[in-house]
Formats: C-alpha cells, sequence, structure tokens
C-alpha cells in the first residue's frame, strides 16, 4: 500500500505541495505489460478518481476492436507514488479499466479480475484475506541482441560474471567468473551485482514496497532474486509491477538489461516464481494446524485445488512457449504436481523451518514470473479455493527425491504439462473454477491470443538448431 494520502482530494492537495509536475497513469494488460500516458497534474481532478480518463483500448493486446475502443481509467490512490526515475517530478497512479457505456469494470482487466477474485473469496466465508509471497528471479545481462526475420534468426545474450567469459579479452580479465550452476550465494568479487541488487531494494523502500533480501542465484549468467515482504492479494500483484519496474530500470541505468524471460540460457537453471500463499480470517492464519507438516485441512483442501486444476492454472502461471523450457528435469525444476514437506523438487512445498502458525503457508513453485501477477495469483487462489469448497484430497506426500523415481512410479504421478500448447488444451477443458473472477469471454479470448503465439507464430519458425540437426540431411 502507498505511503502517500488515500483520499483524492488530500492526494491532489499534496501532490501540489510537493510540486509535483505530471501525472502518470499506468495499466497491465493481460500479458503483464503495463501501459502509460501522462498528464499535467492541473489537468487531474477528484472526477478521474470516481469516474474516469478516457482512452483508446483498441490498440491494447486482446482488449477491444476499433468499433468499441473507447474506455476509462480510473485512478486508484491505494497505488501512488513518486516515480523514482523521470527528470520532472511525476506522481504515478495505476488503474482499473472500465466500460464507459456499461459503467461496469472492464473484464479484461487483469487488475479488475484480481479485484473480482478477492470480492468472491470474501463472499465465500472461507477467508477475508489471501497472501502472497512471490520469489520472483531474473538474469542481468550485460548484453543482448535477437532477432527474427524471413531468412535468418538468432539470439545472443552475455553476462559479465558467466563461466564463459573466463577466456574473454576483457583488457583486463580480472577472473571471479561463476563456474557453471555455481551462482548461489557467492560474495563479491564473483558476485558484481550486490550493489545493483541493494539499490533496487533501496528505491523500492522509497515508493512503499516492503523488501525482505536479495541475493545471486544458481546459474551463472546473472541470475537474481529479490524477495519482498509477503503481502495481500491485490497489493502484491500491485507490487510486482513496481518491482519489475525498478529492477529494469536500476540495471539500465548501470548498463545492464534484466529479463523474467525463464529460460534465456540453454543448459542452466531458469527463473522462477516460486509463490507462497495461505488464507486468513478475522486476524487467523487458517493453514495453520496438527496435520502433516502443522498444517490444517483447510490447507490440504487447498493444495489439492491447485493440484487438481494445475494444469489450467499454468496457462496464466506459466503464460509462454519458453515457460516450458525451464519445467524439464535436471534444473531443479517443479515438473510433478505433487506435495511435500522441504522437498524442493515437488511443485508444491510446505516450508517448515518456521517458528510460528503465523508463518505456516504453502509454496506453489512451479510459477514463473513471465506471468502477469494479477492473472497468476487469481488462478491459483481460485483453484485452491475450489478445492477448500469441494474438499479435495490432494492424495499422500512425496518426500522421496522426485528425479530418482523409476518409470513405473512416475506413472502413477501427475506432471506438470510439456508445452503451453497442452496447458491450453487443459484450460479450454477445465475453466468453470475460474469464472468467479475471470470472465467467460475473457478465458476464450486469452485462449485464443495464445494459440496463435503457440502455434502459428513459434511452432512455424525454423530453431537455429534445427540447422545444426538437419541441414546437411
Amino acid at each position: 500500500m502507498s505511503n502517500l494520502p488515500q483520499e483524492p482530494k488530500e492526494l491532489l492537495s499534496w501532490a501540489k505541495s510537493e510540486k509535483v509536475e505530471y501525472v502518470d497513469i499506468r495499466f497491465t494488460d493481460q500479458f503483464g505489460l503495463t501501459h502509460h500516458y501522462t498528464m499535467p497534474l492541473e489537468q487531474i481532478d477528484e472526477d478521474c478518481f470516481t469516474f474516469g480518463l478516457g482512452f483508446d483500448g483498441s490498440s491494447v493486446r486482446g482488449w477491444k476492436g476499433i468499433q468499441e475502443s473507447d474506455m476509462l481509467n480510473r485512478l486508484d490512490t491505494k497505488s501512488a507514488f513518486i516515480d523514482p526515475f523521470f527528470e520532472r517530478k511525476t506522481l504515478v497512479c495505476f488503474a482499473d479499466t472500465f466500460d464507459p457505456i456499461t459503467g461496469e469494470a472492464y473484464d479484461r482487466c487483469p487488475r479488475t479480475i484480481m479485484k473480482k477474485t478477492i470480492k468472491y473469496m470474501e463472499s465465500t466465508g472461507i477467508a477475508d484475506t489471501a497472501y502472497m509471497g512471490p520469489e520472483a528471479e531474473f538474469f542481468i545481462f550485460s548484453n543482448v541482441r535477437f532477432a527474427s526475420e524471413q531468412q535468418h534468426g538468432f539470439y545472443y545474450v552475455d553476462a559479465v560474471d558467466a563461466h564463459w567469459n573466463m577466456g574473454a579479452d576483457e583488457q583486463p580479465n580480472l577472473g571471479h567468473k561463476m563456474r557453471p550452476k555455481g551462482g548461489y550465494f557467492p560474495t563479491p568479487p564473483n558476485d558484481v551485482y550486490q550493489d545493483l541488487r541493494s539499490e533496487v531494494l533501496s528505491i523500492l523502500e522509497q515508493i512503499g514496497v516492503k523488501t525482505e533480501k536479495h541475493h545471486h542465484e544458481v546459474a551463472a549468467a546473472g541470475q537474481g532474486e529479490i524477495n519482498l515482504v509477503v503481502a495481500d492479494a491485490l497489493t502484491m500483484a500491485d507490487n510486482m509491477i513496481k518491482y519489475k519496474y525498478v529492477l529494469k530500470n536500476v540495471a539500465r541505468k548501470h548498463g545492464y538489461s534484466v529479463t523474467f524471460m525463464p529460460k534465456p540460457v540453454y543448459n542452466d537453471n531458469g527463473t522462477g516464481m516460486h509463490t507462497h500463499q495461505s488464507l486468513w480470517k478475522d486476524g487467523k492464519n487458517l493453514f495453520a494446524g496438527t496435520g502433516y507438516a502443522n498444517m490444517s485441512e483447510m490447507a490440504m483442501n487447498y493444495i489439492g485445488g491447485i493440484i487438481e486444476h494445475g494444469p489450467a492454472v499454468l496457462a496464466f502461471t506459466n503464460p509462454t512457449t519458453n515457460s516450458y523450457k525451464r519445467l524439464v528435469p535436471g534444473f531443479e525444476a517443479p515438473i510433478t504436481l505433487v506435495y511435500s514437506a522441504r522437498n524442493r523438487s515437488a511443485s508444491i512445498r510446505i516450508p517448515i523451518a518456521v517458528n510460528s502458525e503465523k508463518a505456516r503457508r504453502i509454496e506453489f513453485r512451479t510459477p514463473d514470473a513471465s506471468s502477469c501477477a494479477y492473472l497468476a495469483f487469481s488462478a491459483m487462489l481460485l483453484a485452491g479455493l475450489d478445492g477448500v469448497q469441494k474438499k479435495i484430497d490432494p492424495g499422500p506426500p512425496a518426500d522421496s527425491d522426485l528425479y530418482e523415481l523409476t518409470d513405473e512410479q512416475k506413472a502413477s504421478l501427475k506432471m506438470v504439462p510439456t508445452s503451453l500448447e497442452k496447458v491450453l488444451d487443459a484450460l479450454s477443458g477445465d475453466h468453470a473454477f475460474l469464472e468467479k473472477g475471470f470472465s467467460k469471454d475473457m478465458v476464450e479470448a486469452y485462449i485464443d491470443y495464445k494459440r496463435d503465439e503457440s502455434v502459428e507464430i513459434t511452432n512455424m519458425r525454423p530453431h537455429p538448431y534445427e540447422f545444426v540437426l538437419y541441414y546437411d540431411c
């Protein structure tokens, strides 16, 4: 939540007294990309928070057609912060999108879907708060080039700390590069991004996003992780938008580029977004109990819902073709839809190194941060709530090393789908549980758009390695 005044009149008065010059209005599309436009402060009044500002929604991916393009952005004071990167003092406000004809919240707006999901949760009486704690990993690159044309296609990424630069002529090369899979927790000079990540934490705190820690991750090429302090689902989804924005811009300021693409480097660990979650009511953690790993029956049923609907949920938590290049055996990837205490090879882990009932939670390890946080959190929450309502049994825990199972043992387990096409097929046949927050129209439009991305765009193009395999055939 913002540290600024929460009422429109007080916020505008504060902005004027602080000599704010502009207001930047931001909203997020279905695929997690944030859009914005900027207006002088004197053009913003209280009506912008209650009625909204008109804009053309026809050019936003997956939104209105040109025949019904006029839409409204209604500003939310709770999301406001001063932009830390603009030269002119600018107040940022996130906006919810509305239809100007009906006055209804637009059902393809991700932030609206998140709010609708929370309202549904409250209406069930099951819980009044859903807490989310994502661990969104990323890569920091020093050079990025890519192209895809009719007669050529390539990508090239580089990172100053990567092991493949051990022999590079850096005039001088000072060594201290990361060994393959050796990026977990080394100190500087191996970890060259310490100050960059600390700067990100400092700026996040300045704009009201509380942070927990940061560190280099396992992959050798600039992989990192920053943890935010757990918050309610809507606040955390807003914070994820701010987090990505701050991290990318701090990196750019220092001559680096950040990506949340799950698997940009071959044969090394990919980046995930392990998401801790719990349900609360009247200040009490409903996941704390006396069952397996000190969890409640409700927590087990919540897990059952995520396992039951997991393939469909992945359409929103792992929404890219690249997501499934991470979800493969051998890289600590959670590819089995089972649960366990401590076992990090399970899709759902129950952390047991906690000191109090307040910390009891589950960790869904399959998601990645290429997702739109509003949609990913909503899909996970609705799947879990469906499990609670239907008392879905998650089955026995999987406490053995899942990578060491026999083929016969693996055959009895529910596995994560291996491609975006397969999770879209799953979503096509299993989306009724989502319709408490997602409209059927939105789900169908999302599937159509993603099928084009998966089939028409990606699968039709030659892959660079196909030339290695087949050019001399």
